[in-house]
């Protein structure tokens, strides 16, 4: 009996813990966005992998909003793909909280971010890889 309240604690032990770490995405608000130059399914697949990322990485943060920046960053996009000697670029952009843990230690406690900057570069064929992000 002892063994299955130990286990049974353990195993709520690690439910919490494994829910308490990573960005919060569930609320996220996906913006539409028009474009000439991507597909929506490129877009969404774009926001996927930067909604990954944030879940992995942003831990005490939730993910509020997030959108393609838009066509008029096309300009980016060619120092970005060229950068990262890549064949495609897009800028996408977040707003998110940090909670009062202060996500890593990097961002500032009770704060809410609007207008960060997520950068991802593909090559043909390939999958969107995030390369850097911040203001």
């Amino acid at each position: 009996m002892l063994k299955r309240v130990i286990s049974i604690v353990c195993i709520l032990l690690l439910v919490v813990a494994l829910c308490s770490c990573g960005g919060k995405v569930s609320e996220a608000k996906i913006t539409p966005v028009d474009s000439e130059i991507y597909s929506k399914a490129d877009i969404d697949s774009a926001i996927n992998v930067t909604i990954d990322y944030f879940k992995s990485n942003f831990q005490g943060c939730s993910l509020k909003e997030i959108h393609y920046a838009g066509d008029d960053y096309s300009d980016e996009f060619y120092h970005w793909k060229k950068q990262y000697n890549a064949d495609e670029a897009i800028v996408l952009l977040s707003s998110f909280y940090v909670d009062s843990s202060g996500g890593d230690g990097s961002l500032n406690p009770n704060e809410t971010y609007e207008n960060w900057n997520w950068i991802l570069v593909k090559n043909k064929g390939g999958n969107w890889e995030h390369k850097d992000h911040g203001y």
